[in-house]
Formats: C-alpha cells, structure tokens, sequence
C-alpha cells in the first residue's frame, strides 16, 4: 500500500505466507480475500507514521534545536576541560623548574615526565575531537562519488569526477552540506533531455570550498530554478553563494561556493546556558503560547513552566518574555 502523506509517497508491502499448498496458496492453491477492514486501518495507520516522520525530516523541532545545542554546549566544555589541563601541565612544569629541592638531573627527568605525559593527553584528545569535527578532503569528495555514482548507472549520462588537490581537512558540517547541495544541483541537471556529460568537482582553498558541477545541457538552467530549499538552506547556514552560469547551446556551469574560515571572536551563543526543557519551553513561548498551553504540550504543571520561564528571563539577562522571544529568533 502507498502512503500520499509524504511528498514522494512511501510504500509498505506485505508477503503472505498462506502455507498449505505447495504454491503458497490454501489447499485449493486460491489466495483467500484481503480483509478490507484490517487493510483499512493498516492504510490508515501507515499514513499517520510517514506523515510524523516526513514532518520531524521538515521541521525544526524544539527538540532537535535542543539537543543541538546542548551538544554544542558540551563541545565547549570539553574545549575548556582541555585548556585547563593544558594550564595545570605548565603549572607542574614551573613547579619543577622552580624547585629549589631538586638537582638539575632530577628537574629534568621530572619536567620530561610531566610534559610527555600532558602532551600524550592533549594529542589523544585532539585527535578524537578532530575525527568528530573534521573530513580529510579527498576522503569527504570519495564519499561524495560513492553516492553519485548510482545516480547515473544506468543512464547514458557519462559522470566526471574531479577530486580535490588538497591535504587539507574540511569542517564535517561543511563536507556534508557540499555533498547534500551537490546532489540536489545533480538531479536538476540530469532532468535536462540533451545531457550527455556532467563534470563534478571540488576545488579548495584555505579560504573555501567550491563544489562544481558542470554539464553540456541546453544551457537553459537558471538560479531560481536550481535553487530549491534544500540548497539555499544549506548554503545560507553556511554564508555561502550559489552561481550559474549557463551558456545556450553549450551547457551550464553550476559552482556552490562555501567560505571555511570563521569569524576569530564569535559572538557568544546567548542560549547555550540553557538546559534541553528550558529551550523547549522557550521555543513555544517564541510563537506566543502561554503558559498553559505550553504545560498542556509538555506535558508539565503550569507552575513548572512558570518556574522555567523564570530561570530563562535569568539566565538570558532580560526583563520580559517579549524579549526573551525575540532573542531566540534572532539567534535560532
């Protein structure tokens, strides 16, 4: 059965196993009758569930908002764990060079135990920080191309992949937005009738990623047409740009570019002090819900919510939920 409730409809199939016969059947081999009823509330059922998933895949929910940054409120702790024990290994090494009871031999040994030891610790810690935070580039454009491929298999379109000339490293966010909008721009490209050969390539700099993608169409594509809301999306988040350039008769050259350098003094997250219910409770007091309606969604006392928006308006600096709304919007 087909679910409409997702905009590329979802399927569910079942196999009967009848057993009985050697054909599967009864022991007439005839497949008895579907039971409308059951098939009824089984269609039913099914359309309530693709629907729930397609929307959490849409929406933004106040829980995933939560735990985005309450991951990313961790990762700052972990930053800071980090520097306080970068801190207390200088701290034991002047102790050492500064102590009056050992002889120089002694200083030394103790000093090379101590920084070894601090350096083994951070080096481990980066490291796993680092396969968490990072993609080598040429390994993100391999898995870029492992997801293309299929794409064109049985296709007469011949795919061209140009993969990065660089050593350097790609912030996982950034690698997975390149791949997600090269993706989509690729699709686009192979609805065009005429195509024959598209070119897809990354080019790197300290400064940014260029994903491009390049065929020799119609020469008919346009911005607003291969801007769909999963590629402005992404490129939005990321301050970056979409360009096409399309020659009539001899194709179109479409190249996302995304900046990879960050500001070096960010302005600091204002919600990150906020555990995961206070940020639920203030995402449904940012589209103007009381606080009833508020308990009733989350299942809480309205004394509870009370208590929340109090530790909220505190813990933002404001004086009024008013402000505190406009704060989330201006930083969600």
């Amino acid at each position: 059965m087909t679910s409409h409730a997702t905009p590329r409809g979802a399927v569910l199939l079942f196999v009967r196993d009848m057993g009985g016969g050697a054909d599967g059947g009864g022991d007439d081999g005839v497949l008895p009758a579907v039971d409308e009823p059951a098939a009824a509330l089984v269609q039913a059922l099914w359309d309530v569930v693709t629907s729930h998933f397609d929307r959490l895949a849409a929406e933004a929910v106040p829980g995933a908002l939560a735990r985005s940054r309450t991951a990313a409120g961790t990762r700052a702790r972990v930053i800071a764990e980090l520097g306080e024990a970068y801190s207390a290994a200088l701290t034991g090494l002047l102790g050492v060079l500064r102590s009056r009871t050992l002889d120089d031999a002694a200083a030394r040994a103790t000093a090379t135990d101590l920084a070894v030891s601090a350096l083994v610790e951070l080096r481990a810690e980066a490291e796993r920080d680092q396969e968490i935070a990072e993609e080598p580039a040429g390994q993100a454009f391999a898995r870029l191309a492992e997801s293309l491929r299929p794409l064109v298999r049985y296709s007469p379109v011949r795919l061209e992949l140009g993969a990065p000339d660089s050593q350097l490293t790609v912030a996982a966010d950034v690698a997975h937005a390149a791949r997600v909008i090269v993706r989509a721009v690729l699709l686009r490209v192979l609805e065009q009738e005429t195509v024959t050969r598209v070119h897809v390539g990354w080019q790197l700099t300290d400064d940014e990623l260029r994903a491009t993608v390049r065929d020799d169409g119609p020469g008919t594509l346009t911005s607003d047409g291969l801007a769909t809301g999963r590629v402005t999306d992404r490129l939005d988040v990321l301050n970056g740009r979409l360009d096409v350039d399309a020659v009539p008769g001899w194709g179109t050259t479409v190249s996302a570019t995304i900046p990879l350098r960050v500001s070096q003094d960010p302005a600091p997250d204002p919600l990150i002090a906020l555990g995961e219910r206070e940020l639920e409770v203030l995402a449904r007091l940012a589209l103007g819900h009381r606080n009833r309606a508020i308990a009733q969604e989350l299942h809480i006392s309205e004394s509870t919510v009370k208590f929340h928006v109090a530790k909220i308006l505190t813990k933002l600096g404001v004086g009024s939920r008013g402000e505190a709304a406009a704060l989330f919007h201006a930083v969600a």
